[in-house]
């Protein structure tokens, strides 16, 4: 899955069909990023979860650039040390922390774990940007810090306890990377087709040589690996970034923010129906309290963005 941390957003205008194309566009973007964490836990069946993720990302480049073709839009590097280091997080770490802990992990309960990612951004962005906390905010990170705590159950010794940290560690550095790309669009204008191409690029690459230093097992080439991929290339990549690019030119991005409440919940459902992952009580109860958390952040985030406009 591609993270959206280096969003750009222009206000959306009155109601009109263009909104309503661009709700739609974010219906479809939740179901292709949620559904997408029950395919990627499947293809490690036949891949290394590190081979696996170095070829999505090399491919999902690869798409990026040719859309940037397609639109004929310029592909000039700007920044690179910083746009390198950006690579390493969103897509590098980022992707090799969520596909491993997708290996011991159930596919919903991960989805949910990354995706606290906008309550470990609050605080970093409050010590590297100095944007404080407040208002809703400290409830949000109240109530998803206790559904966090639920979810990871401390208490029972579980096998998949590593594989919560690791995904709790690719929420910490989705973080990171949201935090470095917004000091980078306050230092200088980015395209952002081509900041997330070259981004992604860079990340590929030290994946490839992540892949290529640890051992792995064989590739299986079964239809489900190159379907795999396919998905992940054209769809979790290709055609999700040009959704998403569609709904942040046409909605707010506090009505953009809500895509995260859909994606992680309908990784559950999916990993639910599809895979037997039934979650506990506390895991059920955690997801709900995660979930109303994010609710509170991102209705803060468009009632502050609505007042900014003078209520429009």
């Amino acid at each position: 899955m591609s993270s959206p941390a280096t969003q750009a957003a222009a206000p959306s205008s009155s109601p009109s069909r263009t909104s309503r194309l661009a709700l739609c566009a974010l219906a479809v973007l939740s179901l292709i990023w949620g559904y997408n964490w029950v395919v990627m836990k499947q293809v490690i069946q036949y891949v290394d979860p590190f081979d696996f993720s170095a070829i999505r990302t090399v491919l999902g480049a690869a798409t990026l650039f040719l859309v940037l073709v397609v639109l004929r839009k310029p592909m000039t590097l700007v920044a690179a040390r910083q746009v390198m280091l950006l690579g390493v997080l969103q897509t590098a770490a980022f992707t090799a922390l969520i596909q491993w802990a997708l290996v011991a992990g159930g596919a919903g309960k991960t989805a949910v774990l990354v995706y606290t990612m906008p309550f470990w951004v609050i605080p970093m962005a409050w010590w590297a940007l100095g944007e404080r906390v407040r208002g809703l905010q400290w409830g949000a990170i109240a109530i998803a810090g206790l559904g966090l705590v639920l979810i990871l159950e401390p208490w029972a010794a579980g096998g998949s306890a590593f594989s919560n940290l690791l995904a709790v560690g690719g929420g910490l550095t989705w973080a990171a990377s949201a935090v470095v790309a917004k000091r980078m669009r306050l230092a200088r204008e980015f395209d952002l087709l081509a900041l997330t191409a070259w981004q992604m690029l860079f990340g590929a690459l030290a994946l490839c040589i992540v892949a290529l230093v640890l051992p792995s097992r064989p590739i299986d080439p079964t239809p489900y690996f190159f379907a795999a991929l396919a998905f992940n290339a054209v769809f979790a990549t290709g055609l999700a970034w040009l959704l998403w690019l569609y709904i942040l030119q046409h909605l707010s991005t506090g009505m953009a923010g809500l895509s995260a409440l859909g994606i992680p919940m309908i990784g559950v459902l999916a990993g639910w129906i599809e895979l037997g992952e039934r979650p506990s009580a506390a895991e059920f109860a955690g997801m709900l309290l995660i979930g109303g958390a994010l609710a509170m952040i991102s209705l803060w985030s468009l009632w502050n963005a609505r007042r900014a406009n003078g209520g429009r």
